[in-house]
């Protein structure tokens, strides 16, 4: 609870992963992937109750080994490749509210995006909860500083490559004269629900911004994703120290 808010914590899991199989649980520094948002969620200081959406009953054993609830299995309709994340999010706020749990707001943690800490929901939020008059909902970005635009190039039929953005490459800004460009990087996302229920999205004309260092922003896509992130947790002390690109 923040503010006397009542906060809720949702993680998505479904079974279906087509480019990995078996994503959401596959092991990561020792533990399933799954247990990663649920510790996150668990060790923040506001999260009231920690659940987990999913359609499978297996997801659902190793949730309930981590410490999460899953009230209820997600139905097959809910859980396809097509399926919008959106309707998976209202289905469990719907259920919760008939059983009498309603929260003011909830935390969205993915799986795929494991290097979340407690410590970043804590500082999140407590930015919406204090900023309730500005914002409605809040995601978390990263700089974009090797990928920025500034610095994109375009091929010709040739191979030959010329910038996308500027006349010429002598033209082209040095690194610390370009205005900052950030991305969605899915490391966390929170809403008030009643505007979540209205909006049905996270990010509209009242969304909020939490920057989170670029080691963090890593998100577990395919199997090199995995085998990065290991490499960060194995030199994580290293790696806080200097955790700019």
């Amino acid at each position: 609870m923040i503010g006397g808010s009542k906060v809720l914590a949702l993680i998505p899991a479904r079974s279906g992963s087509k480019g990995l199989p078996g994503k959401n649980i596959r092991p990561l520094h020792g533990k399933p992937l799954l247990a990663w948002p649920i510790e996150a969620a668990k060790a923040s200081r506001y999260v009231d109750r920690v659940v987990v959406s999913t359609d499978s009953e297996a997801f659902a054993r190793i949730a309930r080994e981590y410490g999460a609830e899953v009230p209820i299995l997600r139905p097959a309709d809910l859980a396809a490749d097509t399926s919008p994340s959106s309707a998976a999010v209202i289905h469990m706020l719907d259920y919760l509210a008939v059983q009498g749990h309603v929260f003011d707001y909830f935390v969205l943690l993915e799986p795929t995006s494991p290097l979340t800490e407690g410590s970043d929901v804590n500082v999140a939020l407590e930015t919406l909860h204090a900023r309730r008059d500005q914002g409605d909902a809040l995601v978390s970005v990263t700089e974009l500083v090797t990928s920025h635009p500034a610095f994109a190039v375009k091929r010709d039929d040739r191979g030959r490559i010329e910038p996308y953005a500027a006349v010429d490459f002598r033209r082209l800004p040095r690194r610390q004269d370009i205005d900052p460009l950030y991305a969605l990087d899915g490391s966390l996302y929170i809403s008030a629900v009643d505007r979540y229920r209205e909006t049905l999205s996270f990010c509209h004309d009242r969304t909020l911004s939490h920057l989170m260092p670029a080691y963090k922003a890593h998100e577990v896509d395919s199997l090199i994703d995995f085998i990065c992130i290991e490499a960060i947790l194995s030199h994580y002390d290293q790696v806080c120290l200097n955790p700019h690109p």
